[in-house]
Parts: structure tokens; C-alpha cells; sequence
């Protein structure tokens, strides 16, 4: 018989929570009208009545063919957006054929090195009828213009474009890794998508300020939601410093944050985040302006609160991350596969995941009301209590000088590796449960892991060989003149790189070359040590 944990009396944020939540302990404030500033209930008069939220699977690897075919495999059951996984070398500015990049290409994601890849990837797809998003950081300025090359090709106007790049490197420095170049030129870096996509895709959200990652790396609902927000605040300064309209730029400013399976803490995050956002802008920037203070996100329902120990338990886990994230009001959602916490999805783990938002959103009745859970004592209490302790998160990074000095310096780094050993020191001791790791295991510790998904052993040949293909049939010329511009306007800090960008990319540069061309500049991050 599995021994029986005991219940914990507080949220995984340390949080301690009461038996019982009284009136007087919520207190009176009036949580006011979703569509209405501050946003605790909603950021929108009719919630999901208006429109449901956009349904996505990150999905995408070995070829661009073989991406493609998966794309189109979604989109045919039901899916209402891409979403976009590469591989590291494309996310670290390696080419396929770099020695470095060689074993990893393919692997976790598609390979993009060209402007040639990207029309096969969308091939046969309405970019102009679709929401595309790109889990994309230190090379985000560089798919962003190819997708942009991607639609001139097409015929597709810019203005057309909906989507988001994620975009976010100030958490790549302390949680994910995929960082390349120091952190102030990636800041204009930022910037200059940020403002160029203002105005030429003004219907794309040019970044996507992202704890999802943060919160896999060790960090506590929080402190996910304190480092964001920190981060937010730090791109908007950046925006003003260089000249950015704050009406126009705040309103495509978009959030991405994980679903983890303490239910009510999940809700109470996201009823916060908004209501947070929207103060800080006020009292930092005197930003009133109700559409540019919208908290508008996006989240992913899985990660690491998956395990591979039994993992069709995580289609359970899965459906309740699913159910906080409606209850929370995002805008967006994509669902981890129960088999993703050691493989790419099967076909069915995918569509078992994409059946579980369609189930939620048609079936429950959790999409028909705006906020059901609000005006409940806890969530209220909840919720006042995340505000609470989020603020107290940004006031440490305040006192230290901000964001970047806290990440140069590698304070940050320490912080969140300090909480993840923690969580994990939990969990060894069984003060934190996970059924079927820690808790409830099977007698004979045999794991069904079910079908095996293989990526093609091929496809890295052929990713290399197109590769090559490319290279031989371009303009040299071409590319030369464009990359040389390239690096004498990443000289230049006045001058926005996006257009730039999107003529190499039209002459098909690489991915690797146009980096080459800005390290020459820039140079590259260096990890601080700290004894």
C-alpha cells in the first residue's frame, strides 16, 4: 500500500493558507467589471463570448517539411494557431552545418537557417488567416523579419501579419540559455522590433515577456509573475528612452507565463498580474490610457509539472492547468502532449492535448461567463495576497538597481537556481507530492510509456544538403551587400535594424551569417561567475 502524504496547509509559493476565508478577511475592495481598469476580472467586457481564446500546439521539428505536415494535421482537427518550436541551433545563430550545431539540429524543434526554409515551413498556409507564434529570443529580430520575407513572397501584406514572437531576453540570461549577444544591444535589439512592428505589423505582438521559463527553471508563481513584470518594466523604459509612442507600444506588449497544478494560485496569478500591470504603468509612467494598460498573455499548460513517471497521468494534470488558465482569462493556450516531458508528441498525444482546450472550451461551461470565481472570499484574499507578495519580488530587484545590473551581475541567476534547489530538495523529502514520482508509485515501478515518438535519423542530412543547395543558387553579391550594411547600421544605434534584417533575409542570408555580422559588432554575452 502507497503511504498517504499529508495535505499542505500552504500554496507552493509559501503562501499559508486559512481553513476558512470570512468576509472580513477578504475585505470589501470591489473587484469592479471585467473591460474595466484595473482588469482583475478581465481585460475584456465579454470574455470569451467575444472570442475564445487561440488555441495552439507547439509543435515543430526535424524538417520543414516534416513540421509543415504536422501543421497542417492540426489545423484540420481543429487548432486556431501555430505555434512554433525550433531547433537550438536556429535559436543559438548557428547554422546547420556549424560544427557546434551538427548533433542538435532538428531535435527539439524545426531548423529555419533561411528565408527558403520558412517557405516551405508555411508552404500551403494563409499566413494573412492565421496566428503564428515563435517561441524565439536571441535570434527573435531574425525569424521575425523572415516571416515578414515569408508574406512579401506570398503577397500577404505586413499589416495583414498576426502572431507573436516571444522576444524576451532578459529571461534567456537567467533561465533558458539561449542568449547570444551582452544584454544592452539586445535591449535595442528589442526595441527596434518592438518599433518597427508598430508600424508595419501593427496587428503582431512584437514580444512576449515570458516567466514560463523562469517558472520551469525553479521559480515560485511569485516570483514568475514579480521577475516578468520586472522585466515589463524594463522594456518599457527602453521604449521611451528611445523615443517609442507608450499609447502605441504598451497596447502590443504581450505576457507568457507556465500553468502549474496548484489550482487556485494559477487563477489568483493571473486575476493579479492584470490588476498589477496596470497599476505599475500608472504609478511609473503615468499611463492611463485603458488599451495600452491591457495585460494581455498567453500560457502554456504543462512543462515541468510534468513527469515521466506514469505520464498518462499528465493528461489529468494537463486538463486542470487547462481549466485554471480559462478561469484565469488568457488569451492564448497551448497544451503540453502527456508524452512531452521525455519526447516530441506522437500524432495521438497531440491530438489528445488539442482535444482537451476543445473539450474544456465547448464542453465545461467554464468560457461562458467572464470571471466565474470572482467575488469568492478566497480567490479575493488570494488574489490581494499574490499582488501583495509580487510587489515585495520587484521591490528586492528595485533595491538592487533594476533588471539588467541584476542579471549582469548574475544576482538574479543565484536567486532562481537557490529556489529550484529548494523545490527540489521538496520534493526528495516529500513535502511536495507528485503522484507516481514521490507518491502512489506502481509496485513493479514499471512506466508504459506508450508509442515512441522517432525523429527521422535522416533529417539532419537533408536539413544540411538544402543547406548547401541554397548557398550555391544565391546571389553572393547580394548577400555581401546586405550583410555589410548590416553591420555598419548595428554601429549605429539610432537606426532601427528590422529592415535591415529583412533584406538579408530576402537575399537568403543565414541565420548564422547575419549573427556573425552582429557579434562582429557587439561581441557576445558573458555568464558572470559568482563565488
Amino acid at each position: 500500500m502507497s503511504r498517504r502524504p499529508a495535505l499542505s496547509t500552504a500554496t507552493p509559493s509559501g503562501i499559508e493558507v486559512p481553513v476558512v476565508v470570512t468576509p472580513d478577511m477578504a475585505g470589501t475592495r470591489d473587484p469592479g467589471l471585467p473591460g474595466e481598469a484595473p482588469f482583475t476580472r478581465g481585460i475584456f467586457a465579454d470574455g470569451y463570448r467575444g472570442r475564445l481564446w487561440t488555441i495552439r500546439q507547439y509543435s515543430g521539428f526535424g524538417t520543414a517539411e516534416e513540421s509543415n505536415a504536422r501543421y497542417r494535421f492540426l489545423l484540420e482537427r481543429g487548432q486556431t494557431g501555430l505555434s512554433v518550436a525550433l531547433d537550438l541551433p536556429t535559436q543559438c545563430g548557428l547554422d546547420p552545418v556549424d560544427p557546434m550545431a551538427r548533433p542538435e539540429v532538428g531535435k527539439v524543434g524545426v531548423s529555419l537557417s533561411n528565408l527558403a526554409e520558412a517557405e516551405i515551413l508555411f508552404d500551403g498556409i494563409d499566413l494573412s488567416a492565421i496566428s503564428t507564434s515563435f517561441t524565439i529570443n536571441g535570434t527573435a529580430a531574425i525569424v521575425y523579419a523572415m516571416y515578414c520575407a515569408v508574406a512579401d513572397k506570398q503577397g500577404v501584406p505586413r499589416a495583414a501579419l498576426t502572431g507573436t514572437i516571444q522576444n524576451d531576453i532578459l529571461k534567456e540570461y537567467v533561465a533558458r540559455g539561449t542568449w547570444i549577444f551582452p544584454v544592452r544591444p539586445s535591449m535595442r535589439l528589442i526595441a527596434d522590433t518592438i518599433l518597427f512592428a508598430n508600424k508595419q505589423t501593427p496587428r503582431f505582438n512584437p514580444i512576449s515577456i515570458a516567466g514560463a521559463h523562469v517558472r520551469d527553471a525553479g521559480a515560485s508563481a511569485v516570483e514568475e509573475l514579480g521577475y516578468t513584470l520586472a522585466n515589463g518594466l524594463a522594456y518599457v523604459e527602453e521604449l521611451l528612452k528611445r523615443g517609442g509612442d507608450a499609447a502605441k507600444f504598451c497596447r502590443r506588449l504581450s505576457f507568457f507565463f507556465y500553468v502549474h497544478m496548484d489550482f487556485f494560485e494559477e487563477v489568483c496569478k493571473f486575476r493579479a498580474g492584470r490588476r498589477l500591470w496596470a497599476k505599475l504603468l500608472e504609478e511609473r509612467f503615468g499611463i492611463t490610457d485603458p488599451d495600452a494598460q491591457r495585460f494581455r498573455f498567453g500560457v502554456v499548460c504543462g512543462g515541468s509539472s510534468l513527469t515521466a513517471a506514469q505520464p498518462t497521468n499528465n493528461i489529468v494534470r494537463v486538463g486542470l492547468e487547462n481549466l485554471a488558465a480559462v478561469l484565469g482569462g488568457a488569451q492564448s493556450i497551448f497544451t503540453a502532449a502527456y508524452d512531452e516531458a521525455f519526447q516530441i508528441p506522437t500524432e495521438t498525444s497531440a491530438e489528445i492535448a488539442l482535444r482537451t482546450q476543445q473539450i474544456v472550451a465547448y464542453e465545461s461551461g467554464a468560457a461562458r461567463t467572464v470571471d466565474p470565481l470572482g467575488g469568492s472570499y478566497f480567490v479575493e484574499w488570494l488574489t490581494d495576497r499574490m499582488e501583495e507578495e509580487t510587489r515585495k519580488v520587484i521591490a528586492d530587484i528595485d533595491a538592487y538597481g533594476g533588471v539588467v545590473p541584476a542579471i549582469e551581475d548574475g544576482w538574479l541567476q543565484m536567486r532562481i537556481a537557490e529556489r529550484a534547489r529548494a523545490r527540489k530538495e521538496a520534493v526528495d523529502r516529500g513535502e511536495s507530492v507528485v503522484v507516481g514520482q514521490n507518491f502512489f508509485r506502481r509496485p513493479d515501478g514499471n512506466e508504459d510509456l506508450g508509442e515512441v515518438f522517432r525523429v527521422d535519423p535522416q533529417a539532419a542530412r537533408r536539413v544540411r544538403e538544402k543547406y548547401e543547395a541554397v548557398k550555391a543558387r544565391r546571389d553572393e553579391a547580394a548577400v555581401a551587400s546586405t550583410l555589410v550594411a548590416l553591420e555598419a547600421a548595428a554601429g549605429r544605434d539610432a537606426e532601427n535594424l528590422m529592415p535591415r534584417l529583412i533584406d538579408c533575409c530576402h537575399a537568403y542570408a543565414t541565420v548564422g551569417e547575419m549573427v556573425a555580422a552582429l557579434k562582429r559588432v557587439w561581441g557576445e554575452f558573458q555568464e558572470p561567475i559568482r563565488l
